[in-house]
């Protein structure tokens, strides 16, 4: 979220840095929304101001009045809750600014490549795609997960349950015992104003999925990733500097609607409407989010070299990016059936953008600042399952065990 008054002060500098995100900010409706509202504001205190000094006069006379202007304060509150109403639904669905370093571009072909890691494998045969492989014994079973809960989700049985739970065992691992992130276990269902301070609403709630209390007077969602608990830790509170940074890790299951992807990757387990991931959240000083975006980075790499999955990083353009992010790291694991690079892990920084939507503070030399949050897969466990299957494939469509897998596996070689 953006200081009202920055905004204010700076219109068509936020129209420019909008536009690169490709969002229109319609600066005259804008102005409009924000003087009616300050001028409410400022006739409802005129009157507060006025029935003050009645108060204090012992004139019987003076009762009526104020009780007149009682009623008239009425009148405006509601008038300026409504243009408050309107002015918010303009500021909360504005996204982050992008960073300086940043590629302008509309969307995805302006991504940069930061570079390659990993040998691609020679197949001496036909390479098989997770489904292929996944139809032995019927291991991922999609017929199953459909006759349970529709299409988008997956049955995983066996030793391919097994290599779920072991992946998911070995990066938490990775990511609290090599670089000290505290693992949490989160609820994985919650209110309204947590969404908001992450920014997942309420620009995008036709993504996330609702669930129904009876009598209940907030609104409650499943979670569309950790971040949102995650970050959400530090919501509302001020932070003594020298806890800074604080680092979190949790590994929860994640629920999206995957509204906007209708008939995009249908098969298989690439997009799912429940699926794993292990996640990385950042708390630091605004000024040290670039360097922690590079470390975030370069513990979700390690995952992937540990396993010895090709892979490579990309650099989001601004109208890529999510709408909180103002700088976005892409890892991409080497799918051989596809033949290409497939997201794997998101690394972002929000600056203070998630903060002075959250009220997260911590105490500066300057008093109470907003701190820097920022997130990232470490890793998406469903689609580090297909990388690691179809690399590690042998032609009888048995799968190798990579060595630091192995003890998570039961000590097997393959599966």
């Amino acid at each position: 979220m953006h200081n009202l008054k920055d905004l204010r002060t700076n219109l068509n500098i936020y129209k420019k840095k909008f536009q690169d995100r490709n969002v229109s900010f319609d600066v005259e409706n804008f102005k409009k929304k924000d003087s009616l509202n300050r001028d409410l504001i400022s006739k409802k205190e005129k009157l507060e101001q006025e029935r003050k000094l009645l108060s204090k006069s012992k004139d019987k006379s003076n009762f009526s009045k104020s009780k007149k202007i009682s009623e008239e304060i009425i009148k405006l509150e509601k008038k300026q809750n409504q243009s408050q109403t309107d002015l918010n639904k303009i500021i909360f669905s504005l996204p982050n600014l992008a960073s300086n370093d940043v590629p302008i571009g509309k969307d995805d072909k302006s991504n940069k490549l930061i570079r390659k890691e990993g040998e691609l494998k020679k197949f001496s045969f036909n390479v098989k795609s997770h489904i292929e492989l996944g139809k032995k014994e019927n291991s991922i079973d999609f017929e199953t997960s459909t006759k349970l809960s529709g299409s988008r989700f997956v049955v995983l049985k066996n030793k391919y349950a097994l290599l779920e739970r072991a992946l998911i065992n070995f990066m938490l691992d990775t990511h609290v015992n090599e670089f000290d992130y505290t693992e949490i276990s989160p609820p994985l269902i919650v209110k309204e104003d947590v969404m908001f301070g992450t920014g997942q609403l309420p620009k995008f709630e036709e993504d996330q999925f609702e669930i129904k209390f009876d009598n209940s007077e907030q609104r409650k969602f499943l979670i569309p990733t950790a971040e949102v608990v995650l970050t959400n830790l530090v919501r509302k509170s001020i932070i003594e500097k020298k806890q800074l940074p604080m680092r979190f890790v949790a590994s929860t299951p994640c629920f999206r609607k995957e509204a906007g992807s209708y008939g995009k990757d249908t098969k298989g387990m690439i997009r799912q409407h429940q699926f794993y991931k292990v996640e990385l959240v950042s708390i630091v000083e605004p000024i040290r989010c670039e360097n922690e975006l590079d470390r975030m980075l370069s513990c979700a790499e390690q995952i992937l070299k540990k396993l010895e999955i090709p892979y490579q990083v990309i650099l989001l353009s601004s109208g890529d990016m999510g709408f909180s992010a103002e700088k976005t790291y892409d890892i991409e694991a080497w799918i051989p059936s596809e033949k290409k690079y497939r997201e794997i892990s998101s690394c972002s920084s929000c600056g203070i953008f998630q903060a002075r939507r959250m009220g997260a503070k911590y105490k500066s030399e300057n008093g109470n600042d907003f701190v820097g949050t920022l997130n990232g897969s470490g890793l998406a466990v469903g689609r580090l399952m297909i990388a690691l299957l179809e690399n590690n494939q042998n032609k009888d469509g048995s799968i190798n065990i990579p060595n630091v897998l192995k003890k998570y596996m039961n000590n097997l070689e393959k599966i």
